[in-house]
């Protein structure tokens, strides 16, 4: 045997004895000890699987639900936009003013909101049609178109034909009663017109109507005969409406007779058309309210479906 391996065993000896060996007790806790050290090892390994097992279930429930995004951070702020500067309005030419020829832009028309139905249209001729029909029981004849009839009183002179484009008149026969016999007296008389005005004009005519009225409050018809005028409330009929009152002194023979006539006149405007029901009575008779009522609901009715 080598010098060396003999050196070697000799100091394996050596440090051999110098450490005690444990008895049996020592050598049982050892192995108890190391027992309980896999024993922890085994319940820890079986702790992570299952950690494991619940991590990977979450994600898959995340992956079919979709993407994840990231934790919620601070609000970002809010940008408002700048809004845009109003664009200038063109203001609506007056009639002193009128818009250039040729100019493409179109003025809404003033005084409120637009309604769902367009205005009337002005029309270039009066049809048969544009006048109402009369109901036949208190119709003993029918109408007689006229030309250059007066369709209202003088009112002292007042001009009110400067802005009328075209006029046609007739006038009416009716009873009060209806079926009358053929040859039976007429209850009264009406001069009835339709009148077309320049367009957008009409109203103004209508001022010039109440006007005039207003101004002549009394008016000498005949020697030693005065019409008294007044206006009163003209009703719901078109688009305005102006209802006179005509007031004179009945007479019998060329004399007063004591008595009181009435005549009502109404006029009616519908966007530029105007039209006037005058009740001109028989010999003395007044004027009926209901069927002065009566006849101007069927000419507003008949011009509205004209102008249609």
């Amino acid at each position: 045997m080598s010098r060396d391996l003999s050196d070697f065993y000799r100091s394996l000896a050596a440090d051999a004895d110098g450490r005690p060996l444990g008895g049996p007790g020592e050598l049982r806790r050892r192995a108890d000890r190391r027992a309980r050290v896999r024993a922890a090892g085994g319940v820890l390994a079986v702790a992570l699987l299952v950690a494991g097992t619940a991590t990977g279930t979450r994600l898959v429930l995340a992956a079919d639900e979709g993407p994840v995004g990231p934790p919620a951070g601070p609000p970002a702020p809010t940008v408002t936009a700048p809004s845009p500067s109003p664009s200038p309005i063109t203001p609506s030419p007056s009639r002193a003013d009128p818009s250039p020829a040729g100019s493409a832009t179109a003025t809404a028309p003033s005084g409120g909101t637009p309604s769902t139905s367009s205005a009337p249209r002005t029309p270039t001729s009066i049809p048969d049609r544009a006048f109402f029909t009369q109901p036949p029981s208190t119709t003993p004849a029918p109408p007689v178109f006229r030309q250059g009839e007066d369709v209202l009183p003088d009112f002292c002179g007042a001009d009110l034909d400067g802005r009328v484009v075209q006029t046609r008149s007739r006038v009416l026969t009716y009873h009060l009663t209806p079926n009358q016999p053929k040859d039976a007296t007429p209850y009264g008389t009406y001069r009835n017109a339709i009148t077309i005005h320049r367009s957008g004009r009409a109203d103004d005519w209508m001022v010039d109507l109440r006007r005039a009225v207003r101004e002549c409050p009394e008016q000498e018809t005949t020697p030693g005969r005065f019409d008294r005028h007044r206006l009163v409330p003209g009703g719901d009929f078109g688009d305005e409406a102006v209802l006179i009152e005509v007031r004179a002194p009945a007479w019998e023979e060329s004399e007063p007779a004591g008595a009181e006539v009435l005549r009502l006149i109404r006029v009616i405007r519908i966007g530029d058309v105007v039209t006037v029901l005058w009740e001109t009575g028989w010999e003395d008779s007044s004027s009926d309210r209901a069927q002065v009522d009566d006849y101007s609901r069927r000419a507003e009715r008949a011009i509205s479906n004209w102008l249609d």
